[in-house]
């Protein structure tokens, strides 16, 4: 299975031919479905019947676009899809498998229905064939397209992830809101696109493997990690500040060149709107380096603390990556 996704997703990224895409994306689609309803639970069901669906349509729609752009041009290949209905609808599919706005309803359930490590992967690894397809058609979509797309995904990751109390809805939305920003950028500098979700996922993994670690599911759990590792609650709590874009931590390298784009391309209310969207995502960001930080848990019969695991080696072992990775985060981010 694992082997699958791989491939297929390698398959999407380097071909050139709309249908090798299709094929690559729908045999990365297949095999990650046993990986999301492993946990014989009902929610593990429920969440694979909506990826199943979403993604579907998705493919169907990716299709559809496909099929129209080489009946009217006789041309297959990707760089080549020039149709205006054929780019809009093409557009849409590729937001809707990677779970950005307006089509995003499917990536929160499935995430607060699956397990961690699977989260991870939806959030990190299935992200990457979408945006490599819309970054090699980048220059054919219509910015206004991109820019809406862009926008309604921050404002949505934004407010969506305020009143969340489960810490995979609250990832699911941090990564509708970091999308956001992916796609308004993609009209301008399709390169800046692709660093910036680079970013976005080396920052995600150490956080959801500290979350595995720690069986970290609630935002109560947050308030006793400290009886688990301080490492790891020192860690998670940077990660989250970079996440949110906060200088001088990594986020906020790939966010100040992103307005520093808009504001060249005279896009000013733009990269005002973007800031704004932004202070609302860095509500709920404070909201957790407040409760790990800050708070200790009540000494009350109803919070469960959680001790030290015995088996030491593994979770330092565990440890030690986010660890490494989180040492970048107090590099001040100076732009080449």
């Amino acid at each position: 299975i694992t082997l699958t996704i791989t491939m297929g997703t390698i398959m999407a990224m380097s071909s050139s031919n709309w249908l090798m895409a299709w094929i690559g994306l729908e045999l990365n689609m297949l095999a990650i479905l046993p990986v999301i309803s492993k946990p014989k639970t009902m929610r593990a069901s429920e969440a694979t019947t909506k990826y199943f669906l979403t993604q579907t349509i998705a493919s169907a729609m990716m299709l559809l676009a496909s099929t129209t752009n080489a009946w009217q041009t006789g041309n297959w290949d990707i760089l080549e899809l020039k149709n205006k209905f054929s780019t809009t609808i093409m557009t849409l599919s590729l937001t809707m498998k990677m779970g950005a706005a307006p089509i995003h309803f499917w990536l929160p359930e499935v995430l607060q229905g699956t397990t961690l490590q699977t989260a991870l992967l939806i959030t990190t690894w299935q992200k990457l064939a979408p945006i490599t397809l819309m970054y090699m058609v980048s220059k054919n979509i219509q910015p206004i397209i991109l820019v809406s797309l862009g926008i309604l995904s921050m404002i949505i990751g934004g407010l969506g992830g305020v009143n969340q109390t489960q810490l995979r809805k609250t990832m699911a939305y941090s990564s509708i809101n970091n999308l956001g920003w992916t796609i308004m950028i993609m009209a301008f500098s399709p390169n800046m696109a692709i660093m910036n979700i680079f970013i976005y996922i080396i920052m995600t993994t150490p956080i959801f493997l500290m979350m595995t670690s720690t069986s970290m599911k609630t935002l109560q759990n947050m308030s006793t990690t400290w009886t688990t590792s301080m490492t790891t609650t020192f860690s998670i709590a940077l990660l989250m500040l970079s996440t949110s874009g906060l200088p001088p931590f990594t986020g906020f390298m790939p966010k100040m060149l992103i307005l520093n784009e808009l504001i060249t391309q005279k896009l000013t209310m733009l990269a005002t709107l973007a800031i704004m969207t932004s202070l609302i995502s860095l509500f709920f960001y404070l909201r957790i380096t407040y409760l790990i930080m800050m708070l200790t848990s009540p000494m009350t019969t109803p919070s469960l603390t959680k001790w030290r695991t015995q088996n030491q080696k593994s979770q330092l072992m565990t440890m030690m990556i986010p660890t490494a990775l989180f040492i970048a985060h107090l590099i001040p981010a100076i732009p080449s």
